[in-house]
């Protein structure tokens, strides 16, 4: 049947309440590999040049809203309380650097925020300002208002924003279309004149020389990988900017940035699994940099500069061989923390040695302290360890008196400060800002995110559980709900999962989330194998060859909060987004029956025909993650078994939402729009599967904070509709 290419839902004649949803038309088009011919009958739905596709994606849009109009007051009501509950007129806390407090605001009835600084008061002076937001700031500096910036732009994001050494210079990039290229701009802070230095197509990061003369960025190749360092000299022709280095390997990425120290520039080329680190003294922006360590297949490492006992040394956090307590090595999985001189950084002694329980993610070297980052028990802690003239001091792990939280350490950009810049957040806690002194060990609270309306984290409570997988591993789960839930019966829930990259779904805090729990839902997260909650084997016990760990670990989450009464089949939503569509795709064809809805936003559904063609945005670099089924036909069966969109069945399917962006690099609009395609001509039943493609966005969505809340209002009006909730 040939798509009716209007823009509008198709109504029924006799009854015009009834909508009938566009039916993409069938193009065969053949996939060869490894002896398998499959027949894709939307992949036509590529082409976004093509007049049909965009009426395609146009008349799902319109059947969406069709489908959705009588949800159009509860939308306006939750995105009220958002609005409601928003401190909109704000600043951050200031943050030091030089001889600027530098600081953000954010402003009632503007899309967007801005980026100041005003003048420190004495040099010992280490107390950030209060600054009240509806008072004149002495000596303000707007160094860069993004609603000017956006005026006229239907999509606008900042990516790079870098302030010179002598704080003279702003370097920042523009995203007005959503593909994640931006316009590198600089900004002389004195006057405020924009200089004529542009630069396009950049990654959003730019990175000063010390002498603000130079200032590094990246640029792309044509899969979107970030490939290629570039020395600029400010007030030159771009035609004349210098290639510091470029990865010719499509499995590396690379990234630039400098120490806190400012004495060494940093190249780091990464793959999923592999690093090397590239070092330039700062005060030779013209020279060349050396490897700090070869690269070795299967190894990271990161380096930051110290000077420990009057030495300089580098700290290196990698997961190579170590040496095994009854001889020989064993991998590192974890990471350790070792110290090198600069000179010989193979010469590595160990300062904290392996541990399966613990977790260690970064180093932050300052002139008298370090910051710990690592993981224990499924939570992100931070803890400091004082440097002596010695060497090191008593490491002391920082306590917030939570169950469930997440500490980190935030920007701290001073070599040598006299506290340190943390913070933590629970699902019931608004994210609180502290200045941690290691001289007295107190914790100096400057900010707690204002939640208006009467938020009272009381009438709230959050708990961890424990599912158990089918190979008995235990998986955990993080809840969060009203105290005054009825005790009895089974609950509205909203799962929520991710599982790839070793990327950890820590607990944080949301108000828009605050609409769904006061309506009497339960807020869920499952805490699968593919991210690193519990560990670097957390992660590799969910990828490539066993990447169906992550969706079977999710079905064994909703199957024990569905027996342990807390929710039940017409009770329960699946969330996920990204990597996270891939695991509800999977999950639907899984387990449908365990699920009410699908909520999937920006769904990676048809990864192997993306991992297929290396052609295609970031598919090489990839490869570490998923495998190489183009060269591995294991990889290719193994891969093709749980794609959600080769997978969809004749079955009752639960209610879907597909959301995509048309400009999206990192999962093509096209992967949703052929899932629902396909789902729509084999799924049996009458649930509503509904496509929502953002006509000017990208991978992450709209832009603006008053847009993005209509989304979130959208996605929330609609699970509880879904749930039986569209009337509370």
């Amino acid at each position: 049947m040939a798509l009716d290419t209007g823009t509008g839902p198709i109504r029924n004649a006799a009854d015009p309440s009834v909508v009938t949803p566009p039916i993409a038309k069938r193009v065969p088009a053949q996939r060869a590999h490894h002896g398998d011919v499959v027949v894709d009958e939307y992949e036509w739905l590529r082409d976004k040049e093509d007049p049909e596709v965009i009426a395609y994606l146009e008349a799902e849009n319109a059947y969406t809203e069709a489908c959705t109009a009588q949800l159009r007051p509860l939308r306006e009501k939750i995105f009220d309380e958002i609005k409601s509950r928003t401190q909109e007129t704000d600043l951050s806390v200031p943050v030091r650097m030089g001889d600027f407090w530098y600081y953000s605001r954010s402003f009632e009835g503007k899309q967007y925020g801005a980026h100041c600084r005003c003048p420190i008061g004495a040099q010992d002076d280490w107390t950030p300002p209060t600054l009240d937001a509806a008072t004149e700031v002495p000596g303000e500096q707007v160094l860069l208002d993004s609603n000017l910036l956006a005026e006229g732009h239907d999509y606008f994001a900042v990516g790079a924003y870098s302030i010179s050494n002598d704080g003279t210079l702003l370097a920042y990039s523009v995203d007005t279309v959503g593909d994640e290229r931006y316009v590198l701009r600089f900004k002389d802070l004195r006057t405020g004149a924009e200089l004529a230095d542009e630069i396009s197509g950049t990654v959003p990061d730019a990175t000063w020389s010390l002498d603000g003369t130079h200032v590094f960025y990246q640029t792309y190749d044509e899969a979107w990988r970030s490939d290629t360092v570039w020395r600029h000299r400010l007030g030159t022709p771009n035609e004349q900017d210098v290639r510091v280095f470029h990865e010719p390997d499509e499995r590396f990425s690379v990234g630039m940035d400098t120490t806190r120290s400012e004495k060494y520039l940093i190249i780091g080329v990464h793959s999923k699994i592999t690093t090397e680190i590239r070092v330039l003294e700062s005060d030779d922006p013209e020279g060349e940099f050396r490897v700090l360590l070869p690269r070795r297949e299967g190894v990271e490492y990161t380096a930051e500069h110290a000077i420990i006992g009057g030495r300089d040394r580098f700290l290196i956090l990698h997961n190579g061989e170590v040496p095994a307590p009854g001889g020989g090595t064993v991998k590192a999985e974890n990471f350790v923390l070792a110290e090198a001189p600069v000179t010989d950084p193979s010469d590595m002694t160990i300062l904290i040695e392996h541990r399966e329980d613990v977790r260690l993610e970064g180093v932050d070297c300052f002139a008298d302290q370090l910051a710990l980052s690592y993981r224990r028990g499924a939570l992100p802690r931070v803890a400091v360890w004082p440097l002596t003239s010695e060497g090191y001091g008593e490491l002391r792990e920082l306590d917030f008196g939570l169950e469930l939280f997440s500490a980190g350490v935030l920007g701290n950009p001073e070599w040598a400060q006299p506290t340190l810049r943390v913070g933590v957040t629970s699902y019931i806690t608004p994210v609180r800002v502290f200045d941690y002194v290691p001289a007295s060990g107190e914790l100096l609270l400057r900010k707690e995110q204002a939640v208006l309306g009467g938020y009272d984290a009381n009438d709230y409570e959050q708990h961890r559980d424990w599912a158990v997988a089918a190979d008995g591993t235990r998986i955990p789960i993080s809840l969060v709900r009203r105290k005054d839930l009825p005790a009895d019966g089974p609950k509205p829930l909203l799962l929520y999962g991710y599982g790839s990259y070793e990327a950890s779904m820590d607990p944080g805090f949301s108000v828009s989330r605050l609409s769904l729990l006061d309506r009497g839902m339960v807020f869920a997260v499952a805490h699968v194998r593919g991210g690193g909650e519990m560990g670097r084997l957390w992660y590799e016990h969910g990828k490539t060859l066993r990447k169906k760990n992550t969706f079977t670990d999710f079905v064994s989450c909703a199957r024990h909060l569905i027996d342990t009464g807390v929710t039940a089949p017409d009770r329960l939503v699946a969330d996920g987004g990204s990597a996270g569509g891939l695991l509800v795709g999977a999950v639907a064809n899984l387990a449908p029956e365990l699920f009410a809805g699908i909520l999937a936003a920006v769904p990676f559904v048809d990864p192997l025909t993306s991992i297929l063609d290396p052609s295609l945005p970031l598919t090489v670099t990839e490869w570490d993650e998923w495998g190489n089924p183009l060269e591995d036909p294991a990889v290719y069966e193994y891969m093709k078994s749980y794609s959600p969109y080769e997978n969809v069945r004749a079955v009752d399917y639960p209610a879907i939402l597909a959301t995509t962006g048309l400009n999206d690099t990192r999962v093509l609009y096209v992967e949703p729009a052929k899932w629902i395609a396909r789902l729509r001509a084999v799924a049996t039943g009458h649930s509503r599967l509904l496509l929502k493609t953002e006509m000017s966005a990208g991978h992450g969505g709209v832009s603006g904070k008053y847009e993005k809340w209509k989304e979130v209002a959208f996605e929330y009006a609609w699970v509880l509709d879904t749930l039986g909730l569209g009337d509370r």
